[in-house]
């Protein structure tokens, strides 16, 4: 192959090549090596399906339903050029009776449009809106695979990690944040052999590139008004998106950003020292030289005074995971959750969300009793002595593991007196 990222140049035979590809694929899946005819990205794209212990037998499995779907697709970046999207690929896609499926950067569904009767055959293998197409999940696939390694890729065929998946073809490129580079997610072009050539792979790319553009029209780099962008859980110090440029803020510059976004109308000094030490000697000197310093760190025009307040809007992720679990999206809550927020702060304002905010996550968790989600829970640096949770999963996963696991914490708690017991964050 000239090119490494197209699946079948002009002038191959379809039929032939799906032979070879699928006495490559039966080998290696059998233990064997990967032998040549097959593609070095799709070779490394196999090795990592088959390290993260996906099956050839596998299938997709649906993560968002009903209201979590809705909330997380309204929430998403790439809500914002659908439209476009759908004007460059929709025609393209319903007249080739292909469809056109638009993922996020976890290689989740968000959108599958197309040809009422592809659709309907693609229901089959879970190409449906919700369903997680990560390689980790169903192995190699075009949406899959590009949010993976960062690039357009097309797939052919039995280039695709699972045999269900393998009558299709498919080419996908990711699209990235202007600002900040990050893969928001991937465009999707799936359907039959047709769509086996060159032309397909670089449409599908010039529809990303053109998502990108729209992306930046819409918020362009440095603009004035811009929402700052803050994040701030699972890390002791936070980092604030600041004009396209990312900020490291110290852990109580941290604290002070992420009471101010939760208090838009703003804070007395007095209100600020008392959020913010527990030591009642601290006196408002040294609160006013920390917010000096915050002050020189961000800009002119950015932080107010009497009260202290932010002069832009403020997205924090925190918000985000509460606006989640206010609107029952628990799902798109616990993707958004990356941890306990700023976990070494001892501020007793932060020390009270921190607590609100994961109690009211682990809380829908357990209602919800979603075996993937307590999992996700249980397995997390947080998570792992939460025996609350444990139980939970092992009402709805009694695996041999999660047995021995639950027994293990049951047993700590109800060791005597003196014994070093490990406590939830």
């Amino acid at each position: 192959m000239t090119d490494p990222w197209v699946a079948l140049e002009p002038g191959a035979d379809p039929a032939e090549r799906v032979r070879v590809l699928r006495r490559a694929h039966e080998a290696f899946t059998q233990g064997g090596a990967v032998t040549r005819p097959v593609r070095s990205v799709v070779a490394d794209s196999w090795r990592r399906s088959a390290k993260a212990g996906v099956g050839p037998e596998g299938t997709a499995r649906v993560e968002l339903t009903d209201g979590d779907l809705g909330s997380y697709r309204a929430e998403h970046p790439l809500a914002r050029v659908m439209p476009l999207v759908r004007e460059l690929l929709g025609t393209f896609a319903a007249d080739g009776e292909h469809l056109l499926a638009v993922c996020d950067a976890q290689g989740r569904l968000l959108w599958v449009e197309g040809h009422p009767a592809t659709r309907r055959r693609a229901d089959g293998m879970n190409f449906v809106p919700g369903a997680r197409w990560a390689e980790s999940e169903v192995g190699t696939n075009a949406p899959g695979t590009a949010v993976a390694v960062g690039r357009p890729v097309q797939v052919f065929a039995a280039e695709h990690f699972i045999r269900q998946v393998q009558p299709w073809t498919c080419a996908a490129a990711p699209v990235h944040d202007p600002r900040t580079g990050r893969v928001l997610g991937a465009i999707d072009i799936t359907g039959g052999d047709r769509l086996a050539h060159p032309h397909s792979l670089g449409f599908v790319q010039a529809v990303a590139r053109a998502a990108e553009s729209q992306l930046a029209l819409l918020a362009p780099p440095g603009a004035p008004g811009d929402a700052l962008e803050l994040t701030a859980l699972g890390r002791d110090e936070a980092q604030l998106l600041l004009a396209g440029r990312k900020v490291r803020l110290s852990r109580r510059h941290s604290e002070i950003l992420v009471l101010l976004a939760r208090h838009p109308e703003g804070l007395s000094g007095d209100e600020l020292l008392c959020a913010l030490y527990e030591d009642e000697s601290v006196t408002p000197v040294t609160l006013r030289a920390e917010l000096a310093r915050l002050r020189r760190l961000l800009g002119p025009g950015l932080l107010g005074s009497r009260p202290y307040r932010l002069m832009v809007p403020v997205e924090s992720d925190v918000a985000m995971v509460e606006r989640r679990l206010e609107t029952g999206a628990v799902t798109a809550a616990a993707t958004a959750y990356g941890g306990p927020l700023l976990p070494g702060s001892q501020a007793p304002a932060v020390a009270r969300l921190r607590h609100r905010l994961a109690e009211g996550l682990r809380t829908a968790l357990i209602a919800r009793r979603d075996p993937d989600l307590l999992a996700d829970w249980a397995h997390a640096p947080w998570g792992e002595e939460d025996l609350d949770v444990w139980r939970a999963l092992a009402a709805v996963r009694p695996t041999p593991a999660v047995r021995a696991r639950l027994r293990e914490l049951e047993t700590e708690l109800r060791a005597p007196a003196g014994w070093a017991q490990r406590r939830r964050t």
